[in-house]
This record gives structure tokens, sequence and C-alpha cells, in this order.
């Protein structure tokens, strides 16, 4: 049991970790493949390891330790789908652009859309099309996550919430804005600007 003990030791220290990653220790260690799969589902079974996706996991205590740092749940939200980037409802909120209360971490994605519900939180993707996965940039924290742009985060919302800005004028979005309670007033200028740069060929007057 001593290598059992020592390999989740060695678990307790990574951000997250792969189900292949784990064999490569278990290698180090002297533990054969098939041991090391009994320890995983032991793990699993006792709460000492959670899965993010398939062959994905985090140990609790690493968790744990910092799952009150939102770097690094949105850390893990770049790990459990790749590429992708926090956007939406997420952005928004890490920006202080609203006060709604988020029940699940909001990315996009160039792939397909998909949902992800955790022992350590819900993630959700949007899939958007290839030219429009874009706006985004790498926060250096103590996790690095890729994130939105306030203006890129807006329009990524309202581009879900309205199919493609199907039908809308300039007037409908800004009343979808206040309906939505969203503060676009604390967005800097050059956001603003952006934001209606973007939807120019989306909207009509």
């Amino acid at each position: 049991m001593k290598s059992k003990k020592n390999l989740l030791e060695q678990l307790k220290n990574l951000p997250y970790f792969s189900k292949s990653s784990v064999y490569l220790l278990g290698t180090q260690l002297g533990i054969k493949k098939s041991t090391v799969d009994t320890y995983i589902s032991r793990f699993l079974g006792f709460r000492e390891i959670f899965q993010l996706k398939r062959a994905v996991y985090v140990s609790s205590d690493f968790y744990n330790r910092n799952k009150d740092n939102i770097s690094y749940s949105f850390y893990l939200a770049n790990v459990i789908r790749t590429p992708s980037y926090i956007s939406s409802w997420a952005a928004l909120q890490y920006y202080n652009l609203t006060t709604e209360a988020i029940h699940s971490i909001t990315s996009v994605t160039p792939q397909v859309t998909r949902e992800y519900h955790t022992k350590v939180g819900s993630f959700a993707y949007q899939s958007i099309k290839k030219d429009l996965f874009s706006g985004s940039s790498l926060v250096k924290s103590k996790f690095d996550f890729f994130i939105a742009s306030p203006s890129k985060a807006l329009f990524d919302l309202l581009y879900f919430r309205t199919r493609q800005f199907r039908g809308m004028n300039r007037k409908n979005i800004n009343a979808l804005i206040k309906e939505l309670r969203i503060d676009v007033d604390e967005m800097e200028m050059v956001e603003i600007q952006k934001f209606y740069t973007l939807i120019n060929k989306y909207i009509y007057e």
C-alpha cells in the first residue's frame, strides 16, 4: 500500500493530470499498469481524485487548496476543452459587468457544443465559427487562462442568445443588453466601439 500512497502524494502536486501521466508516474514508482487502474478506481471511489472528463483528473487535495481562486477554475475550463476561452456570462462577471449568479463557467470553442458536470463545477462550451473564434487573450495569474475581452464576451453572449443576431437592429440590441442587466456603462469606450464594430455586419439599422 506504500506505492499507492506514494502515487497519490505525487498527484497532489499537480493542477490536473491525465491517465497516461499517472501510468508514467506508476512506472517510475514500479507500479504495474493494471495496478494503476485499480488505484485510480479506488481514488475516485474515496473521492481522493475527481474526474474532469474521460481520463483527466484533479486531486481533491489540490482542488480544495485552490477552489476559491477563480483563475484555477478558468484554467481548468481551458484544459477540459481545447482550444477554448472563457466568455459570455463568466467573462462579463469577471469584468464586473454583471451581478447575475453564474451556475457554470461558460466558454467558446470552435469544436462542438458540450457541457461537463463535475465534482469541481459545471463547464459549458458553445461552438462558434472558426472566423469568430478570436478576441481573447492570455491572463497571467497563479493559473494562466484565456478569456475574451469585454467586447467579445458581450458579443458572444448576444450572438448565441439571438441566434446570430437574426432580425436584430441596434435598438433591439441595446434593449436586450438592458434587459439582461449588463452594465455597459462600466466598459471602456474603446471596448464599446469594438463591440458595435463586431455586430455591424449582423444587424440592420
